[in-house]
């Protein structure tokens, strides 16, 4: 369901709002005030342990597929390791520290204007696309590319065409080459399809992911197989699994960010003259959280806490477990919803979503209530037609084009 006025929906008096917003806002002071040591001894000791990881499997593959015993259970080892640190690295710590969440250490190596993760998206483009669009304007429709990133149908609301048939094929593609479709996410496909990209910045952002995406591919597909030697099969197909368990991971976490039942969708006019008490209210109702322990919570960039990331994307991720306890208190105190549950489940709803919405709404039941405005197609605003960024989104920079 798409929401037009978030507190006419939540029964909230303009003052309760605002009084909710100062109390996250003491939130945040507090947070801010107690970083410390142990915070940068954190981050500091994950991207040592994913380095470790990074070259536990190199030398695996290089070295254990060698011998024809070692051959299989060292390319299963070796995929597995890189799988793990990558992973690792791009969720909980190139995501974080893209976000800003470290830049208060002034530490040059773990600062979200120098860091470039492992993956085919340049860093500027992804924090033009996530810490900007995605964080400001969260399901908001017409606005936030991340609704189904331009190739799912993820709201009623959406205007249905035949094409969306297709969605459990696209799906499926889009889990399994992850991060090729974030790649192409920042130059937004529908702009370009119907004639409205800057030609100009849309050539720099094609030579930008060009550069990325080959270097990614010299990497794990040229460069370490040729170093194996007459294994280079099998260090290829290993390093192509690693890809894939990353790929098909962040997937399957971003997706149970914003798409299980009870994260809402929000037209256009909700966002008009929106206030930053009010910014935080929609960041609770349109965001989502999973349960589970603290290795899942890692390796899933703390993202199981996806309300706490959308109301503080730049304090460390750490903390967002602590921070969860405060939120809880006030949702069950301003009776808001908390929309949470196990992994399996929140995956499993939005997978329900993205088959339902492969149909017209006529063919399929709702247990919200109709759209309040007739599906249509909702034109994609460029960045001049954006409202100003919110400082705590994190910085981004465009190249003068």
């Amino acid at each position: 369901m798409a929401i037009s006025d978030v507190q006419e929906y939540t029964h909230l008096t303009d003052e309760e709002v605002e009084q909710l917003g100062r109390e996250l806002d003491a939130v945040r002071a507090e947070i801010e005030e107690s970083r410390g040591d142990s915070d940068a001894a954190y981050i500091n000791r994950l991207i040592r342990i994913q380095r470790y990881l990074a070259v536990a499997g190199r030398i695996t593959l290089l070295v254990g597929t060698q011998g024809r015993r070692t051959r299989v259970p060292a390319a299963v080892a070796g995929a597995t390791l890189l799988g793990l640190h990558k992973i690792l690295e791009n969720m909980e710590i190139g995501h974080n520290v893209m976000h800003g969440q470290w830049d208060w250490m002034n530490d040059p190596e773990i600062h979200s204007s120098n860091w470039e993760w492992d993956t085919a998206q340049p860093a500027e483009q992804w924090k033009h696309s996530h810490n900007y669009v995605h964080h400001q304007f969260t399901n908001v429709l017409g606005y936030d590319n991340d609704i189904g990133y331009g190739v799912l149908r993820m709201a009623r609301e959406q205007k249905w065409s035949p094409a969306n048939l297709g969605q459990p094929v696209y799906n499926a593609l889009l889990a399994t080459l992850f991060q090729w479709g974030v790649a192409l996410h920042d130059l937004d496909i529908e702009r370009i399809r119907k004639g409205e990209k800057d030609p100009k910045e849309m050539k720099r952002q094609l030579r930008q992911i060009l550069r990325k995406g080959r270097n990614q591919v010299l990497k794990d597909y040229v460069v370490y197989p040729a170093l194996a030697g007459k294994q280079w099969r099998t260090v290829l197909v290993a390093n192509a699994t690693s890809n894939l368990m990353r790929n098909l991971w962040s997937y399957m976490i971003i997706f149970c960010g914003h798409f299980p039942d009870g994260a809402m969708h929000f037209t256009e006019e909700e966002i008009e003259d929106e206030t930053r008490a009010e910014w935080y209210l929609r960041q609770m109702l349109g965001s989502a959280n999973f349960t589970g322990g603290p290795l899942l919570h890692v390796m899933s960039g703390n993202l199981g806490f996806q309300i706490e990331h959308h109301l503080f994307p730049d304090l460390p991720s750490n903390r967002y477990a602590e921070i969860s306890v405060r939120v809880r208190e006030l949702c069950e105190k301003y009776d808001l919803p908390y929309t949470t549950g196990p992994l399996h489940r929140q995956y499993g709803q939005a997978l329900r979503t993205i088959m339902k919405l492969s149909l017209p709404n006529k063919m399929t039941s709702s247990d919200q209530p109709e759209p309040p405005t007739p599906s249509r197609d909702r034109k994609r605003k460029t960045d001049a037609e954006r409202p100003p960024r919110r400082k705590e989104l994190g910085g981004w920079m465009r190249s003068a084009s």
